[in-house]
Parts: C-alpha cells; sequence; structure tokens
C-alpha cells in the first residue's frame, strides 16, 4: 500500500513537472513575505527564482513604512527594521489574520522616447496569510483569499479587476498562470505542499500625483504568500541567484 501511494505521488509530480512553466525570468522585481516562529519578514527580488536582492543595495531603496497586521478585532501599525538580506516586521499571521505591506516611495524615473520625456512610478505591495480565511481588499493593487481553498479575488482602487494575468509560484520555480474573470475571480489547485507566492501586475496610463509630484504612469506589482500544509511534497529551491550589482 505505501509502495503504491509513493509511485501514485511519483506519477503526479512527473505529470505536473511536464506540464509545469519553470520561471526562468520573472520580469519585474516583487517583494513578497514570509514568517518563522519569531515574526513575519519583506523581501526584494523574484521569489521562484531564489534572488533576495540585499543592503548595501537594491534594498536600500525601500523604507516600508506602511506595514500593517489586520486581525478580526481590528489592525495595528507593524513597524520594519532592515538587516542585510530582508525588512523584519515586529508582528506575524494567525489563523484568520493578514499582514499588507504597499511601498509608496520606491524612486520613480523618466522615460525619454520620440523627444518626449514621461515620468513613471511604481509600487510594490505584499500580502500574506496564514489560511484561506476570506480577506478585505486593502491594497491599491490586492488579491486576497475568497475563503474558498485555491480561490482569490483581485482588485484595483476596491473595484474588482478582469482580465488579468496571475502567477502563482514555488520554491522550486513550478509555476501556474490564470486570468481574473469579470468578478475579478481567479483559482489555482495548489498541488504542492509549502509556500507559495502569487503575483499580479497592473498598469495605470491616467496619470496621478504622488508626494507633490505629478505622474504620467503608474505600475503595481502585488504579491500574496500562502503556505500549504498538504499536498506533494516539495522540491528544493534552485541555487541562490546573486544579488544585483547596480546599488541605483
Amino acid at each position: 500500500m505505501q509502495l503504491t501511494s509513493i509511485a501514485r505521488a511519483s506519477a503526479l509530480v512527473a505529470t505536473m513537472l511536464g506540464a509545469a512553466m519553470l520561471s526562468a525570468s520573472a520580469g519585474a522585481h516583487q517583494i513578497w513575505l514570509e514568517q518563522n516562529d519569531q515574526h513575519a519578514s519583506v523581501y526584494f527580488g523574484e521569489f521562484g527564482d531564489n534572488l533576495r536582492e540585499v543592503s548595501p543595495g537594491l534594498l536600500d531603496k525601500f523604507s516600508l513604512k506602511n506595514a500593517s497586521l489586520v486581525a478580526p478585532g481590528g489592525s495595528k501599525t507593524l513597524q520594519a527594521s532592515k538587516s542585510a538580506a530582508a525588512f523584519a516586521l515586529n508582528g506575524k499571521v494567525a489563523p484568520g489574520e493578514t499582514i499588507i505591506v504597499e511601498e509608496n516611495s520606491y524612486p520613480g524615473w523618466e522615460n525619454k522616447k520620440d523627444g518626449k520625456v514621461t515620468y513613471a512610478i511604481w509600487t510594490p505591495a505584499a500580502r500574506l496569510v496564514a489560511d484561506h480565511s476570506a480577506q478585505k481588499a486593502a491594497l491599491t493593487l490586492d488579491l486576497v483569499p475568497t475563503g474558498i481553498p485555491g480561490q482569490f479575488q483581485l482588485s484595483y482602487r476596491g473595484q474588482p479587476l478582469a482580465g488579468v494575468k496571475v502567477n502563482a509560484v514555488v520554491q522550486s520555480g513550478w509555476s501556474r498562470e490564470a486570468w481574473s474573470d469579470k468578478q475579478g475571480l481567479v483559482s489555482f489547485a495548489l498541488p504542492w505542499q509549502g509556500r507559495y507566492v502569487l503575483e499580479v501586475h497592473h498598469e495605470d496610463k491616467t496619470g496621478g500625483e504622488r508626494d507633490g509630484k505629478y505622474y504620467d504612469q503608474a505600475s503595481y506589482v502585488t504579491t500574496l504568500s500562502l503556505v500549504q500544509p498538504q499536498g506533494v511534497a516539495p522540491l528544493p529551491a534552485p541555487p541562490a541567484a546573486e544579488p544585483s550589482k547596480d546599488h541605483g
């Protein structure tokens, strides 16, 4: 009986690996949350490539002043303490709770094309949950559990966002894509045991103002992190990628 179970699990792994889309390059960086027994931490890089930016380095471009622990009884502001490889928060999530982080001070930049100069901003954000309990949207670009395991809702400025790709990645680099429906809903099978990071991107070209400065285009990337307690034993992460040499 035990050998049969092992054979079935091996066959499932082989099938998934054959159909999997391994993330060779996730494109733009992301921030995501992980937690241990003491606290949650914010990382910057590419989770599926095992790339974590460091300080001194690109991690120094972050201030992370907007972090909160949201519980059924209310929310509280968390403080972020920077180390060489992450920002440690003075809190962690329990079932039914969530931590949200949004970086609203990442440096903007100018784009020059056909003699025209435009100004762009980038807003990375992250959410951490301890289970599939339903959560309310709070981030500008947000992805929250609906209360149904494997189902999530995507929103932008509080409104459902349809027709947008969401990518789910595990530590080995295995990933799956799904697209949000008219209600902003997206669903994933979560076959592996362990940590998942779901990522979504959105661009808004309507323009606006941040910190008293006008911008022409805003880009957003938000992640949702969760740990799946059941499933096929996870494959190891790839070797740690070298942090960027550009210190900005």
